[in-house]
């Protein structure tokens, strides 16, 4: 049960940081087991595309409390760029730009 409930999303593997806070917690292992790989690729990729390794920590906390909670996906987030097969939104676009421009400033 562990290693299927341990899967990673459709484009990003889990990182070990994650898994060790999966297995470390039955209720939240059981929970992301539930998730779609879209969802848990969602949850991956707002885990590492954190700069800060702080940030990152508390990223990895809040995924095993906020799913134990009851969330499916990170909230407030644009979500996952990676993804090849579906085109980023225009909302999505739009935050991207304006993040671009901030970062030029």
């Amino acid at each position: 049960m562990v290693k299927k409930a341990l899967a990673g999303g459709t484009v990003h593997p889990l990182p070990a940081d994650l898994r060790k806070a999966l297995v470390s917690d039955t209720k939240a292992l059981v929970k992301w087991a539930s998730l779609t790989p879209l969802a848990r690729n969602e949850w991956i990729c707002w885990i590492t595309s954190v700069k800060k390794a702080e940030t990152r920590r508390e990223h990895v906390e809040r995924v095993r409390t906020e799913l134990k909670e009851g969330m499916r996906r990170p909230c407030c987030w644009i979500g996952c760029i990676h993804r090849a097969d579906k085109a980023v939104s225009p909302s999505v676009q739009g935050i991207l730009d304006k993040r671009t421009r901030q970062h030029r400033v």
